[in-house]
């Protein structure tokens, strides 16, 4: 196979070269194809993006130096028409056999079609960048401008178009910028004509964004007029606009010093027919009312009730009033007797957008008529309640490693305001049918639908903290805090132990900021019964077949009534015969060799923590930091850290009540050894925005999670596993690791992960984008009760079993969402002998083929 990818990938570069050779099949007379823009600054040649992009004119877009894009756009054909009018219309021959063939209408279709797809491919591809000296001359005003507006006052800047000596119609463009000494900033004195934005101003100066002694920036002098526009409308002063500030920048013998003056004239006020300018005021509210039910359609309909609290607050209604008042009032941040303040407003419009009872809130401000002074305002809110009830449906088809085919379905109803407190309360059920992939792991032969998943969840929503406490000193109401109470249960027969889980949430989270979450689990339980443990060794077939494999090895003897009529193992009753006398050195098997002696134990503890019943009742924080702005921002930073520990409080229960233990020491709660563990994450994700739809992600993950105490392991539901289309997309999900045992399992996990991601995101054309990507990581078992050297990670030495895998992909963007196909190669394995790990098996034929829905990170 390596001989033939070899093949392949000559093929595709010959046919790339040839390619290449015709790239100015489009480029007309003496036009050049605009290949390449250099910048020379002070005679030094510059790469910084932000400079390039001051440019009108870029090369066509390319990857690898191909301009696949412009390749594509030569194909279509110049002039269509005339081509399929001299082909099929002047060709009377052609045209009448196609007529008979198809029928005229169906004729007319066919040329219509040949139109509609040759504009398609020209839709679809770029056209050439002709070197066009009007944009080279727009190019050199601009970045005269960049420069100047960045202290560089004296800037030159020329160009040379320069052809290409080996390839014909084609040319680069040179730019020379001479930026001469920079200006920076000496003097800042002001001329603000009313006193109280001049003690405003005078009371926040050490705050200014410009100094004296930086170089000038026209970005800075911007910056410091938003910032004391801000200043002023959040201290009251409500009628302030940007257009009242100005700046004087005095160059004149300065020795290329800029003395700066901030202007801030007063504002303008109309009276009948007359303007003038009028010193600003700070603005108090004096009222503020709350229209609780407001429609359009009953704007001039006579209010019926109505509630005045102790803060101020005025409560009208035009029928009876549905909310507690201080269900209203607490997502308000504007209040009587404060000044008018932007964050007050934009605060009240997060919050009472967040409490998902109330459509888009309308927030007015008018001057109170009963002040003769005209400086205190009436703020009228404006609320338009949702529907009381909501519907929600879900269906959707998927497919799994244990399931050729699934049916998932669910619906919820939400009730809103459910104790008049703009509380939420929220019934959901999901289901889904399945067709196994192994009947053996579901025992139904004859079904189709022979796994199934069925479960309910309550969840109510309270918009404060709901603790015996008062939070509001280090969680204030503007931090948008809720409580969520929610319990589940689900019953499920589809990886053939049949489970049953029932889960308990108590939640707190708020955030500080637009970029800044917190989550609070106090209470995180769950109870996971497996129904159906006799059927282990059906669902992880590898593990049966290496106790036969033991048993059949030939110097092995056991006792003949653990086999069946083919000397295997009965299911279930020999197999755990066969481990039990081999872990406890009982019965009649002997002749084990120690690594034989190992792997049965290993099983055999596999197979007693993945079918033991577990009881989890954890508390977890959640830190989560994310300057994404919009589905649309291509650059942002994002840093998660999760802590989690478990069985602490019934672990001191346990000791106090002087429970009981088991034979292995540990408690037992109805039954069930609780577990006991510390768990950590931390995720960090990066995305660059490298221009012209190219984006660099990258992704570090690690985590552990230690035993202790009632427990010597980790419950599957809270361990780590490795693979799949969003982790390491060079193996499937759960097959990698741990460690370099080589996923011998069919559920691979651990409880210690480290991986990295690396992912190069370009267009091709249209909304059609590819990628190159790095995977890197894998799992081990850590301080837990394995002891399989090859799973464990006992020093730093392991590291050089992480796994390594890279690729390549294509993305769809159908603007509501990403379809991603991946195809991912085992670059490095650490499953195979060391010194054969890099490069084997690199073929398509070992590739993993992975399809997702958006990105991977």
């Amino acid at each position: 196979m390596n001989r033939h990818f070899a093949k392949i990938s000559l093929f595709f570069l010959s046919l790339l070269f040839l390619i290449s050779c015709n790239a100015v099949k489009r480029v007309e007379g003496d036009d050049k194809l605009l290949t390449d823009n250099e910048i020379f600054v002070n005679d030094e040649k510059i790469k910084e993006t932000r400079i390039y992009n001051q440019l009108y004119q870029e090369p066509n877009t390319s990857f690898l130096g191909v301009p696949l894009r412009l390749h594509f756009y030569n194909l279509a054909r110049p002039n269509i028409d005339s081509i399929l009018s001299e082909k099929y219309l002047e060709n009377e021959s052609k045209k009448n056999t196609l007529v008979d063939i198809l029928s005229y209408k169906q004729f007319e279709k066919f040329l219509h079609s040949r139109k509609t797809f040759n504009e398609w491919i020209k839709r679809t591809g770029e056209a050439p960048v002709i070197v066009n000296e009007e944009e080279t001359k727009k190019s050199v005003n601009r970045l005269n401008s960049w420069y100047w507006n960045n202290g560089w006052f004296n800037v030159e800047t020329d160009y040379e178009i320069i052809s290409s000596e080996n390839k014909k119609k084609r040319a680069r463009v040179a730019y020379e910028v001479r930026t001469g000494e920079p200006y920076y900033l000496d003097s800042i004195t002001t001329n603000i004509s009313s006193k109280v934005i001049d003690s405003l101003y005078e009371l926040h100066k050490d705050e200014s964004v410009i100094k004296k002694g930086m170089q000038y920036k026209t970005l800075d002098i911007n910056e410091e007029r938003d910032r004391l526009t801000s200043l002023f409308r959040n201290s009251g002063v409500y009628n302030f606009d940007q257009e009242y500030i100005s700046f004087n920048a005095d160059t004149i013998n300065t020795g290329k010093n800029v003395n700066t003056t901030v202007i801030i004239k007063n504002r303008f006020a109309s009276e009948e027919d007359t303007t003038s300018r009028v010193p600003f005021k700070i603005h108090e509210i004096s009222k503020v009312n709350i229209f609780t039910d407001y429609k359009y359609a009953n704007r001039n309909q006579a209010l019926t009730d109505s509630i005045t609290t102790d803060e101020g607050y005025t409560l009208y209604s035009f029928e009876e009033l549905r909310y507690k008042p201080e269900a209203i009032t607490d997502a308000v941040f504007i209040r009587p007797g404060n000044t008018y303040s932007d964050i007050s407003r934009s605060r009240t419009y997060n919050r009472l957008n967040s409490l998902r009872v109330f459509k888009y809130p309308n927030v007015q401000f008018t001057p109170d008529p009963a002040d003769s002074t005209r400086s205190d305002l009436v703020a009228n809110i404006f609320l338009t309640p949702q529907p009381k009830y909501s519907l929600g449906f879900d269906f959707d088809v998927s497919q799994s490693n244990i399931q050729k085919f699934g049916i998932g379905f669910g619906g919820s109803l939400l009730i809103r305001n459910v104790f008049r407190g703009a509380e939420n309360f929220e019934i959901s059920g999901r289901g889904s049918i399945g067709s196994s992939t192994d009947a053996a792991i579901s025992g139904n032969d004859d079904r189709f639908f022979d796994i199934s998943e069925i479960g309910a969840d309550l969840k109510l929503t309270f918009p404060r903290i709901f603790l015996p406490i008062n939070t509001d000193k280090f969680i204030p109401k503007y931090m948008q805090p809720f409580t969520a109470l929610s319990v589940g249960v689900s019953t499920q027969n589809n990886i053939g132990l049949d489970k049953r889980n029932l889960t308990g949430i108590l939640n707190y989270r708020w955030n500080p900021s637009p970029q800044l979450s917190n989550r609070l689990d106090l209470l995180n339980i769950q109870y996971v019964r497996n129904l159906n443990t006799d059927n282990y060794f059906n669902v992880y077939r590898n593990s049966y077949n290496d106790l036969n494999q033991i048993v059949q090895s030939g110097s092995i003897v056991t006792n003949p009534s653990y086999l069946n009529e083919e000397g295997l193992l009965i299911i279930p009753t020999g197999a755990e015969s066969f481990i039990n006398d081999v872990s406890n050195n009982t019965g009649g098997t002997t002749g084990l060799d120690e690594d034989q002696t190992q792997l049965v134990n290993n099983i055999g503890e596999r197979k007693n923590r993945l079918t033991e019943n577990n009881l989890i009742f954890a508390t977890n924080y959640t830190y989560l930091w994310n300057t994404k702005k919009n589905l649309y921002d291509q650059e942002f930073t994002r840093f998660r850290f999760k802590i989690e520990t478990a069985g602490n409080t019934l672990s001191a229960i346990s000791s106090i009540a002087d429970f009981e233990k088991n034979e292995n020491g540990n408690y037992n709660i109805l039954g069930v050894n609780f577990s006991q563990y510390i768990k950590t994450e931390l995720d960090f994700i990066k995305h660059w925005d490298m221009g012209q739809n190219n984006i660099l992600a990258f992704r570090a993950f690690g985590g552990v999670a230690i035993p202790y105490g009632n427990a010597n392991s980790i419950p599957f539901v809270r361990s780590f596993f490795a693979g799949g289309p969003n982790d390491n997309r060079a193996w499937r999900a759960y097959d990698l690791g741990p460690g370099s045992s080589g996923g011998r399992n069919e559920f691979n996990e651990a409880n210690m992960k480290l991986a990295f991601n690396a992912e190069y995101r370009y267009n091709l054309f249209g909304a059609l984008n590819s990628a190159v990507f790095i995977d890197v990581g894998n799992i081990w078992n850590v301080l837990d009760i394995v002891e399989d050297e090859k799973a464990t990670f006992e020093s730093l030495a392991d590291l050089k079993n992480i796994a390594v895998g890279s690729g390549f992909g294509l993305r769809y963007d159908f603007n509501f969402f990403v379809l991603r196909f991946d195809v991912g190669f085992k670059t490095y394995n650490p499953a195979l002998p060391e010194g054969n790990r890099w490069f084997k098996n690199y073929n398509f034929n070992n590739a993993v083929y992975n399809v997702g829905i958006n990105y991977p990170f």
